[in-house]
């Protein structure tokens, strides 16, 4: 375990910004326009025209896609969730790097302390024992 003042400046700020809360969410807003294809209908008698627009939270949960339709007004709360939820993957990001560059510059340390201990090996010189003489003679 690390020593709490050895913590550099960078990730103890990294740190501290990532423990604000805030709403966020994980996904992506989507905007969707439709053709309902009624005969009579604009949309089917127009190829540019289309009902909409219609608004959802698309995500995928354990390897499928969940959808949240939303109404036009929760869609801007939505999407300003969504952003933060994004900066929160990059700032997470940010944190990992500085965190591992945290770690390589302990590794290289201890890697050059661990050297400078064979070479220089002890100071002083050993001394030489004598081999105990057996006491049956």
């Amino acid at each position: 375990m690390t020593d709490p003042g050895s913590v550099p400046d960078a990730v103890r700020q990294l740190a501290r910004e990532l423990a604000e809360p805030q709403p966020m969410r994980r996904g992506t807003l989507a905007v969707r326009y439709l053709k309902c294809n009624k005969p009579g209908c604009s949309c089917a008698d127009r190829p540019d025209a289309r009902h909409g627009p219609y608004y959802s939270v698309v995500r995928v949960v354990a390897g499928k896609t969940q959808s949240r339709h939303v109404s036009a007004v929760h869609a801007r709360f939505l999407e300003e969730q969504v952003r933060a939820g994004k900066q929160f993957r990059r700032r997470v990001e940010t944190y990992w790097r500085a965190c591992e560059q945290w770690a390589d510059a302990q590794l290289e340390a201890a890697a050059t302390s661990e050297e400078g201990a064979k070479k220089g090996a002890s100071k002083r010189p050993s001394t030489r024992r004598s081999s105990e003489r057996s006491k049956r003679s």
